[in-house]
């Protein structure tokens, strides 16, 4: 089965799912679940191809990457390392029948226990685990290595994992020049490889220290560095390198590859929040969905659902809340939970910790629940075959 017109990619804690709008970005239905019930941490797809990866697993199954190349019809596991059902299969031939388990060795053995992000870009996918490493396919996502530069960064004594421990969660890279990458990670900061990531640079500097001196809140900025717990990051479309990142202490801004960040919190109603989108076309606007407090609760303030938006590239917000829920809202939206499309006007889309699926059609202006019920979710993406 392949599909053409636009998909929403959603990954859960109970399988991949996929919510197909068509050509018109309508009578949206969901497909799935997909990868065995595997913990799906993201989802991302190659509109050229129209192949899907998956990644994703857990102390229990080990980690993998899915793949798909007939639309969700079939799927195909890369496992990566090994969980505690390779130990149980290998001392009960009853349970490895019934799971279908091999005894293929896992390439990367105990080295981490999820894959956490995905990224696909110049004929090359990437996967960002838990503890924190980076690897790279060159051959669709059969087969896969560590990019062992990251590994042995001369700052890798001194990372911190945050709540959900040591992930490199965000993978971005250049369209025009794919040597390009940057990581986000947990709590560790901002990475940049200028060769393909045969090397690497650690980019967390305050373009201003002195406007942040006095934020006292741990995760805050300090010591002339952003705070290293970096929640999300996108790369704004164009020649430049105009970066954005919600952390977990603020929104900021690099207009130089992430060498020097700019505060653009003010306006927002807190520092805390994941996601963060950029517009497809537009470096100025972006949007994000603040969250009341990392210990408050991390939902939206006041329990009234609203997606933040910038059009003048964080110098000022403004609230997008139609048809978002406004009385009794607790939900949470994760770090890698919204996404957008290339379309004009640009699609916006989140999931919630609740299960449902936003989506707005006019750039946020206004919003439609889209699918409800699903597990919780931890990303959405956007594939479009239009």
């Amino acid at each position: 089965m392949t599909t053409t017109g636009l998909t929403l990619l959603i990954g859960t804690t109970k399988g991949a799912f996929l919510i197909d709008g068509g050509a018109e970005r309508s009578g949206w239905s969901v497909r799935g679940p997909f990868c065995n019930g595997w913990t799906i941490n993201h989802v991302v797809g190659d509109p050229d191809t129209g192949t899907i990866w998956a990644g994703g697993g857990g102390d229990f199954f080990g980690a993998g990457v899915w793949r798909s190349s007939d639309g969700g019809a079939s799927w195909d596991l890369a496992k990566l390392t090994k969980g505690q059902m390779d130990d149980w299969a290998a001392n009960d031939p009853e349970f490895a029948a019934m799971t279908g388990w091999t005894g293929t060795q896992a390439p990367f053995g105990e080295d981490f226990v999820q894959v956490w992000s995905l990224h696909s870009s110049a004929g090359a996918v990437y996967a960002g685990t838990k503890p924190a490493a980076l690897l790279t396919s060159r051959d669709g996502g059969e087969s896969w290595e560590k990019l062992e530069a990251l590994t042995h960064h001369p700052s890798a004594g001194s990372w911190n994992p945050g709540a959900a421990g040591l992930v490199l969660h965000t993978i971005v890279s250049t369209p025009h020049d794919p040597a390009k990458l940057w990581v986000g990670i947990s709590a560790a900061g901002v990475f940049a490889s200028e060769d393909g990531g045969a090397s690497w640079e650690r980019r967390n500097r305050l373009a201003n220290a002195g406007a942040c001196a006095d934020h006292a809140h741990p995760a805050g900025p300090s010591g002339g560095e952003i705070g290293h717990c970096v929640h999300n990051m996108v790369r704004a479309a164009g020649e430049g390198d105009l970066l954005y990142q919600q952390n977990h202490h603020g929104v900021w801004r690099s207009r130089d590859g992430g060498r020097n960040w700019d505060d653009i919190t003010a306006g927002l109603p807190s520092t805390f929040g994941f996601p963060i989108n950029v517009h497809p076309r537009d470096p100025e606007v972006i949007w994000t969905l603040p969250l009341n407090g990392d210990m408050a609760g991390r939902f939206p303030p006041g329990a009234a659902a609203a997606v933040w938006k910038s059009e003048d590239g964080g110098d000022s917000w403004s609230a997008r809340r139609a048809g978002l829920p406004q009385t009794g809202c607790f939900f949470t939206v994760l770090r890698q939970a919204m996404a957008g499309d290339g379309r004009d006007p640009a699609g916006v889309y989140f999931g919630t910790n609740s299960g449902s699926v936003f989506g707005s059609l006019d750039e946020g202006e206004t919003w439609d629940e889209l699918a409800r019920h699903l597990p919780t979710v931890l990303s959405v993406e956007v594939l479009d075959r239009a």
